[in-house]
């Protein structure tokens, strides 16, 4: 963020809680400054993979609706980080389109890329790039979902279907995919390909941990010597 945008920012803050308004103009400069000085890295909306955006002024109405503290500049660069953080670990690195017989621009456009996804100002590539197809054992796995769909419609698709999204997504990582065992779950027992379920029966978001474990297990698991 510019001053101009933390100074917005603040004037947000001092809005919804005017307890945190200077007490004089000496002391909103100082205020600004500190906030200037440590919100430089951090942007005042990004995007997310998962559709999860970084909003700035949502991170200080939130920290005002739910803590009895004032708002301090920390309390929202510290969730920015930790955002930026996420994105970046589940950004993958797009070929570039530099030469690769020219290692200085073919390195400077990786860094380029992946500093653009750091600070916010481009979207995080989450799929690894496939040239010629998918791996034989990556084709099988996606094979087995049912029909594949091109990467960039299924990422378009993604939001609508989080559940199909995350099983391809493991099968283009050769991740273990949690829904190709039963759950071991005692209040579950969902059949393998079936979506976990909770104590009342609805759909979870997520499989059950010992399910993950158990899919993990049979995948690392060593193979038997051929006969």
């Amino acid at each position: 963020m510019n001053r101009q945008e933390v100074a917005a920012l603040l004037a947000y803050a001092v809005r919804l809680d005017p307890r945190s308004a200077p007490a004089d103009q000496a002391a909103a400069d100082e205020t600004l400054d500190q906030w200037a000085d440590l919100l430089t890295d951090v942007a005042t909306a990004a995007p997310h993979p998962n559709g999860r955006h970084w909003d700035a002024a949502q991170v200080v109405r939130h920290h005002i609706a739910t803590s009895p503290y004032p708002i301090k500049p920390s309390d929202v660069s510290r969730p920015w980080h930790d955002f930026r953080r996420d994105v970046v670990d589940r950004h993958h690195d797009p070929v570039p389109a530099a030469d690769p017989d020219d290692p200085a621009a073919y390195r400077a456009e990786l860094l380029g890329t992946r500093n653009a996804v750091a600070t916010g100002t481009a979207p995080a590539a989450t799929f690894r790039e496939l040239t010629g197809g998918p791996a034989p054992e990556v084709a099988e796995r996606l094979a087995a979902l049912g029909e594949y769909v091109p990467r960039t419609v299924a990422q378009a698709l993604a939001e609508f279907r989080p559940r199909r999204a995350d099983r391809e997504r493991r099968a283009v990582e050769g991740l273990p995919d949690p829904l190709d065992v039963p759950c071991p779950h005692v209040h579950c027992r969902a059949r393998a390909g079936e979506p976990c379920v909770n104590h009342r029966r609805n759909p979870r978001r997520t499989a059950h941990p010992s399910r993950l474990d158990l899919a993990t297990a049979r995948r690392y698991a060593p193979k038997e010597p051929a006969a």
